[in-house]
């Protein structure tokens, strides 16, 4: 039987950032990643030195355990990472459904999987130049292939600087038809470090002001929530 490689389960709480903002969402987060960010705040799921605590968990076993974080109450799952794209989630979206359950997924589109189209929403979020990535775009538009008319897909990009805010509107321009969020991002990736609120703020002021002055009206700018609330902690 297929093992997933599981970092944390955790919730009910609220999604934190993008199109779902705000939603109660059990978060069914991922271990191993095709990417190293620089920014990356969840190493913990990303780095194979952290693989000790990874858990191999059969779906029945992730799916039990979302239940009894739900009380068998519906809502969102949300699959996270890491890149959760690495593994077959096709037979855990199957048994939820059954059960009215709806499934959310975040990836940086690096790779496609065929479940992707099972989903209700799908978030893109490939990563701007200060992540030290380089996008490979053919893989991008393979995920959207992948997800079709399924699931509701939109793109989610951060934005640390000038060169990111560039690469994004180039970005938006390649993708008209997805629906755009962005974030301002966060720099402190400790988990043991405290957050600084009123950096995020600046951020978050400097880039409602540049979108305004601009005139681009095609993007919605959000906070990560989930950073004010909590800063980095693990499980929330």
């Amino acid at each position: 039987m297929t093992r997933l490689r599981i970092a944390e389960i955790f919730g009910p709480t609220i999604q934190g950032e993008g199109a779902l903002i705000g939603e109660p969402t059990v978060f069914v987060r991922t271990g191993g990643c095709d990417y190293r960010c620089s920014w990356c705040d969840s190493l913990h799921a990303v780095d194979t030195a952290y693989r000790h605590d990874w858990a191999a968990m059969t779906t029945d076993a992730v799916w039990s355990r979302v239940r009894g974080l739900s009380g068998g109450r519906p809502l969102t799952v949300s699959l996270s990472g890491g890149n959760p794209a690495i593994q077959d989630f096709a037979p855990l979206i199957a048994l939820g459904r059954t059960e009215g359950y709806r499934f959310a997924c975040e990836t940086q589109g690096s790779i496609a999987k065929p479940w992707f189209s099972e989903l209700d929403t799908l978030v893109l979020s490939p990563k701007p130049p200060s992540s030290g990535e380089t996008v490979d775009w053919a893989a991008f538009d393979a995920c959207l292939l992948a997800a079709g008319n399924g699931p509701k897909t939109v793109m989610k990009i951060v934005i640390f600087d000038e060169r990111d805010y560039a690469w994004a509107r180039a970005a938006a321009d390649r993708y008209p038809a997805l629906p755009l969020y962005l974030q301002p991002g966060n720099e402190t990736v400790d988990p043991t470090q405290p957050v600084d609120p009123q950096t995020l703020s600046d951020r978050l002021l400097w880039l409602v002001e540049k979108v305004t002055a601009d005139g681009w009206f095609t993007p919605r700018v959000l906070p990560q929530l989930h950073v004010l609330l909590w800063g980095n902690k693990r499980g929330v």
